[in-house]
């Protein structure tokens, strides 16, 4: 990360003179040195890291660093964590960042299931709700149902303590939000960090309704200072789609979805910034951004519930390809004789996994998921596979067994080491986390994960 910074003081605010190329924008530099310290100060946890560590890791100058941190703990996003014995001279004050200063909602859209989280900075949940879902019931009573859901899972959250902060912005992913992510504290407009400028949109005195201000709050339901600060709403569901637009394509299975506009709709009825995603990316992007592929620069979670498909990383980035499709994995044709399956085709991965299941043989269901997995492998050289999603955690070790046979018997004939096997933490795959992250990845630079 040290070698993240853009501009050096300068663009943070301090004395440099860092060169810059022509036609920069200073606030767009600033943005990105101030998403630097946050995501720094996002990772030291609890016990935080002092300005001095801030500076080293950044690369930016020890007086940028101390006007950015100052902008932060002015708005709440900061605070300090006490002090740290130094080398020389007097301790060093350390900082935190402040987890309830602000909280983006993920839902999960499956086939039959709805699954909404209320996140705190941290990626952290605090709040969970599940329901029933018919998919195929049409656009008007599915966006119902995930309107309602939203609203009562965030006055949960104001009842458990999650309100307070004062992050109160719109920072929609760049490619698939439903407006323009605010910039992170540039001297000039700090309406991003509610500096002195234009502060509506952080919850200052102006019309704070889109964004659950004292304005019109009744798109969340609720009332009341304990009302959590929601940066937006991260959605995932089953592909295909364009994560741009926030449109849906033909999803498998459902047809009717083909055109429809959920992350304008969605934006319109819940009056905050809506982010649209595939299911597997969205769980992709919270493994990649939570650590939990460790090192590794390259991965594929692999999603099998009520459906089967892919999220890929590659380079530490999801990959959603030049039209955000990538990762149809579930598609791939293995038996060309095979089932027909609801895209189409027939003898899909999808399609042999689901009979597999649907006979009790989780076994052969896995060894059917290994021989894609295979494929994907040889033709990526990813460096782990992570399997999620419940039916995988109906039967995990069956799962892991199964698929990492494939891919050991492969790599033996090669005469390469195999590629590990796992299943992904969290619940369901983490898809409802990883929708969250869609709105809280930006803040700290990772918008591609």
């Amino acid at each position: 990360m040290g070698a993240g910074a853009v501009g050096g003081g300068t663009a943070g605010g301090g004395s440099g003179t860092g060169a810059v190329g022509g036609g920069v924008n200073l606030g767009a530099l600033r943005s990105h040195n101030a998403a630097l310290v946050l995501d720094l100060l996002r990772t030291a946890g609890p016990d935080g890291i002092s300005r001095l560590e801030l500076a080293e890791r950044t690369g930016l100058t020890p007086q940028a660093v101390s006007k950015i941190t100052a902008r932060l703990r002015e708005e709440g996003l900061a605070a300090e964590a006490g002090r740290r014995a130094s080398t020389g001279g007097k301790p060093r004050t350390v900082l935190r960042l402040v987890p309830e200063a602000g909280h983006a909602v993920g839902v999960h859209l499956d086939r039959d299931e709805l699954t909404a989280v209320l996140c705190d900075l941290t990626g952290a949940v605090v709040a969970r709700r599940s329901a029933a879902l018919d998919l195929g019931a049409g656009a008007e009573t599915v966006v119902e149902r995930a309107v309602r859901e939203v609203g009562e899972l965030v006055g949960e959250g104001g009842r458990s303590g999650a309100g307070g902060g004062g992050l109160v912005a719109q920072f929609p992913a760049p490619l698939g939000g439903s407006s323009h992510p605010a910039p992170l504290g540039g001297s000039g407009d700090r309406a991003a960090l509610g500096g002195s400028g234009d502060r509506a949109a952080l919850g200052g005195s102006g019309d704070r309704a889109a964004l659950g201000g004292s304005g019109d709050r009744a798109a969340l339901g609720g009332s009341g200072d304990r009302r959590p600060q929601v940066l937006g709403v991260g959605v995932a569901l089953p592909g295909p789609l364009d994560h741009r637009r926030g449109v849906l394509h033909r999803v498998t299975g459902f047809p009717e979805w083909n055109g429809f506009p959920l992350r304008d709709v969605l934006a319109r009825r819940l009056s905050l910034p809506v982010v649209v995603d595939k299911d597997t990316n969205a769980a992709a992007l919270g493994l990649a951004v939570g650590g939990e592929a460790g090192a590794l620069a390259s991965f594929a979670y692999l999603h099998f519930g009520a459906g089967l498909g892919g999220g890929l990383v590659i380079g530490g980035a999801v990959h959603r390809g030049a039209r955000t499709g990538a990762g149809e994995f579930g598609h791939q044709v293995v038996q060309l004789d095979g089932p027909p399956c609801g895209c189409g085709n027939r003898g899909c991965v999808e399609a042999l996994c689901l009979a597999a299941v649907a006979r009790g043989d989780a076994a052969e269901a896995a060894r059917v998921l290994g021989t894609a997995a295979g494929n994907l492998v040889a033709l990526l050289d990813v460096d782990l596979v992570l399997l999620g999603g419940r039916t995988v955690a109906a039967a995990p070790e069956t799962f892991v067994r199964g698929v990492a046979a494939v891919l050991d018997e492969r790599a033996g004939r090669a005469g390469e080491d195999p590629v590990p096997v796992r299943v992904a933490p969290g619940e369901g795959g983490g898809v409802a986390e990883g929708a969250a992250q869609l709105l809280l990845a930006p803040l700290f630079g990772r918008a591609e994960g």
